[in-house]
């Protein structure tokens, strides 16, 4: 395959999932918003929001206050910011019109149609009345341009560089969550004891907002702690949207699109899934999750321009 295409299929595949979990981390303010709070705690959780995107800066440069409409705004509309659901959305379109003669007619569609709806809804008022409504258009269109990818392309090499994009992105994306809350201050991640009636609120928040909360409740069977949550998020293979969930499948997919060069690169995806397939949760947490978490995302960033530089477009100087 040449390494152009494989560039498109990867990157519509990682703005897509980006799109998604943009969605997912703005419903979790959005609904502990909602909690009974101070001002200032408010203001606290939008402004962990928007660090852990690593958007602090640009956000400081549009607006004078921190308000969450404002952040809603910016993270859903703002073609400016590379990383909002609206430029997503429109370079996972364009990355796919690129490749259209990759793509089944059906993939390409549901692109497509994503786009035009996107268009659509954000000119009505649904962002302002109803802004969880708004992000789970955006994850039901996610999963379906999955499904359909999944169901009507061939398994092939563009499958696969689109499978390696997803679960990259969405690696990235689910250590982001679990980590907002500590860029919010004061997280608790012990046994759950001496948790506020809020935190625990959050906690419920967040499980939902990666699809995490039945299940928690399905391998658990018991109150909701923090520990217990950083452990099905970053160490269960049979949670889908897992740290190590996430990498098996990025490892499989390198597998199965090697070439000359990419020894190091595989034995280096290899080595992360390791240190979460045998990793134990009171050994991360007495080291830090924040520290753990953050190693993690550096890792990620180091795999993403090693599979650019073996596979893809070569990165601009």
């Amino acid at each position: 395959m040449l390494s152009r295409t494989a560039d498109h299929l990867f990157w519509m595949a990682r703005y897509t999932e980006r799109a998604e979990n943009t969605a997912r981390m703005l419903d979790v303010n959005v609904q502990t918003s909602m909690l009974p709070q101070s001002d200032e705690e408010n203001t606290k959780g939008w402004r962990a929001l928007l660090g852990i995107s690593e958007l602090q800066h640009a956000f400081n440069q549009k607006y004078q206050s921190l308000e969450g409409r404002e952040v809603i705004d910016f993270m859903v509309r703002d073609p400016g910011n590379s990383s909002s659901i609206v430029a997503c959305l429109t370079a996972a379109r364009e990355n796919a019109r690129a490749v259209r003669g990759t793509l089944t007619t059906e993939v390409w569609e549901i692109q497509n149609q994503t786009w035009l709806d996107m268009q659509f809804r954000l000119k009505s008022d649904l962002l302002e009345t109803d802004p969880s409504k708004f992000f789970e258009w955006v994850k039901y269109r996610s999963h379906l341009s999955r499904g359909v990818t999944l169901g009507t392309m061939l398994r092939d090499e563009a499958v696969h560089f689109i499978r390696l994009g997803t679960f990259l992105e969405r690696a990235d994306n689910t250590a982001r969550i679990l980590d907002v809350k500590y860029h919010g201050g004061g997280v608790e991640t012990g046994n759950g004891e001496g948790m506020s009636q809020r935190d625990f609120y959050y906690w419920a928040a967040m499980l939902r907002s990666v699809s995490g909360f039945e299940i928690y409740r399905k391998v658990y069977r018991d109150v909701i702690t923090p520990a217990r949550i950083a452990e099905l998020l970053m160490l269960r293979g049979d949670m889908p949207r897992s740290l190590l969930a996430c990498m098996d499948e990025v490892v499989q997919n390198l597998h199965e699109v090697r070439n000359d060069v990419s020894a190091d690169t595989e034995r280096f995806a290899g080595r992360l899934r390791a240190q979460l397939q045998f990793g134990k949760i009171d050994d991360i947490l007495a080291d830090g999750l924040h520290d753990t978490l953050t190693r993690f995302l550096a890792d990620i960033y180091e795999l993403g321009n090693r599979v650019s530089r073996d596979f893809l477009v070569p990165l601009a100087a």
